[in-house]
């Protein structure tokens, strides 16, 4: 194929805005975020042309003031559900057909949307609805979702220039179909670019897709929809249903033409849904591709040649940003005992700085966490290791959910490497210390592999080359986004491609042309010029 046929807008990272003072931007999203705040939405589900408000709702509050309703939205009964598939369906024919750089076109514009007209809106929906700071929205909600929309087309564009090779006498070219049916897209509460991207990255590719959004992320999810309506998304390409999730889950998966899941949740609810698939099996036209990207239980792994301060700054951040509710959050951590007093030191001075509050004030460093079923599992454990003996909260443990579900950034030091804290994911601001002595430095890095069932990211530090080389081979299966002297969370879209395996997921790299992979069916066309006419081939003369 032509090079120049290829000829797309090269994907550049989106700049982050500083939100400084004075600045233009924090007066945007201010304004936005007072004008959203005082409204009350009311959000139907899109299925087809049709807006679809069953009257039975649900309503939205910010985790920060659980009382100030924002909004409500509708729940579907099976018969959405149902008919979200039967329109998934019906535009397929007409969407897969369509020439790959109008669908291009329609998502390179909402990536434009974003970065324009659209970013202090839903910068400011992340903030209200996820209680994110305006740093975590705007790498969120703006950057990391135009960058994948941009990434994308031009992942995809790589993609359809992967051609076989051809002879004078024949050509062989490759055909990158979608699926043979619908996506299902299940998308979480913690990124609204992960909430666009799983039913964006396979609509790119030709599909058309059945989008459940989290219910604690709905009220950003609308203005995902409003952006992809506005680029140009046809009717019945994104579906979005709302409600009980066992309920729409097993409607989906009962269906023949279900073609595949692309999945960012809990890792039981992923392994429940690949046991209904394989259940199912004998039902589908096709095999359903699986994809999905689940928990962590992430890591800080210090050489005892690590710098003090980069160690704490990097932990604070991976561990406490966004509440610790990224799957890529700092979880465990595992500090040298020459080293452990003056980490000690400077944690206790640097977390006694952070502020916590509404996202609204730009000087909180935390905000709440995402709704009280998150809250009192929390506050469970924290709880739990003021008692245990093999435990001990030594800064933080504090917690009030009068007003809005918050939590201290919480650290816990344990004197047994498999505390229930060091195994357990607890998605949120709790982070257990374990001290190891330095001399067992190379039987800790087998400890900090053995012990989570996950391995999604991880962190080590260290001024040792040769640590650092032991640690990234002994490692090598413990995290499928690796950190050096960095911290374990912050994957750019185009950098570091994201995911892991192990119970954390299928690995399949969102960001990458890897996942795009995923969408498509190839199909080889070998076209003969000048075909012969006689069976025989010289072997058989005499």
């Amino acid at each position: 194929m032509l090079k120049g046929f290829f000829n797309v807008p090269k994907a550049v990272n989106e700049p982050v805005k500083s939100y400084a003072p004075n600045s233009p931007e924090k007066a945007a999203v201010l304004a936005a975020y007072k004008k959203m705040w005082n409204e009350t939405i009311d959000v139907p589900m899109y299925i087809g042309k049709e807006e679809i408000r069953t009257g039975n709702t649900k309503t939205m509050s910010a985790p920060h003031d659980h009382q100030h309703i924002v909004g409500t939205y509708h729940l579907a009964e099976k018969t959405h559900v149902d008919k979200a598939i039967s329109s998934a369906l019906e535009a397929r024919t007409t969407w897969a057909n369509l020439a790959w750089e109008q669908r291009a076109a329609i998502f390179l514009k909402a990536a434009e949307l974003i970065a324009g007209p659209y970013r202090a809106r839903i910068n400011a929906a992340t903030m209200i609805a996820q209680s994110k700071t305006i740093f975590q929205a705007e790498i969120d909600a703006a950057c990391e979702l135009i960058d994948f929309l941009r990434f994308n087309v031009e992942f995809m564009t790589q993609i359809y220039q992967d051609q076989p090779k051809s002879v004078s006498d024949v050509w062989n070219r490759v055909e990158y179909r979608p699926l043979e049916g619908f996506i299902y897209a299940i998308t979480p509460f913690n990124f609204t670019a992960i909430a666009a991207n799983l039913p964006a990255s396979a609509a790119l590719m030709g599909n058309t897709v059945v989008w459940k959004p989290s219910d604690s992320q709905v009220f950003s999810a609308k203005i995902i929809i409003d952006v992809f309506k506005e680029a140009g998304v046809p009717d019945g390409v994104i579906n979005v249903v709302f409600g009980d999730p066992v309920m729409i889950t097993d409607t989906v998966l009962a269906h023949p033409d279900f073609a595949g899941v692309h999945y960012t949740g809990s890792t039981f609810v992923f392994k429940e849904i690949w046991k209904k698939i394989g259940n199912n099996i004998h039902i589908y036209k096709t095999y359903p591709r699986i994809v999905g990207e689940t928990g962590g239980k992430d890591f800080v792994m210090v050489h005892p040649s690590a710098n003090v301060k980069q160690v704490v700054a990097n932990t604070i951040r991976g561990a406490f940003e966004f509440q610790g509710q990224k799957c890529s959050a700092a979880s465990r951590a595992y500090f040298p005992k020459s080293l452990w007093n003056n980490i000690k030191e400077e944690m206790g001075k640097e977390l006694a700085t952070i502020k916590m509050g509404s996202p609204e004030d730009f000087s909180n460093f935390v905000t709440a966490v995402i709704h009280e079923g998150s809250f009192n599992k929390l506050t469970s454990y924290i709880d739990q290791a003021k008692k245990d003996a093999d435990a001990e909260v030594i800064f933080g443990g504090n917690y009030d959910k009068s007003k809005g579900y918050f939590i201290e950034p919480t650290v816990i030091l344990t004197t047994n490497p498999k505390y229930a804290t060091m195994e357990t994911e607890l998605f949120g601001p709790v982070l257990t210390v374990y001290v190891y002595e330095d001399a067992n430095w190379s039987e800790s890095l087998k400890l900090v592999d053995q012990t989570s069932e996950y391995a999604l990211t991880g962190a080590i530090f260290s001024q040792d080359r040769y640590a650092i080389e032991e640690a990234t081979i002994a490692l090598q299966n413990s995290a499928g986004n690796f950190y050096i002297n960095d911290k374990p969370t912050g994957a750019v879209v185009g950098m570091q491609p994201f995911g892991g395996a192990r119970a954390s997921g299928t690995n399949d790299k969102a960001g990458s042309m890897q996942n795009l992979l995923r969408w498509v069916s190839p199909r080889t066309i070998k076209e003969t010029f000048v075909t012969p006419v006689d069976y025989r081939y010289p072997f058989l003369g005499e």
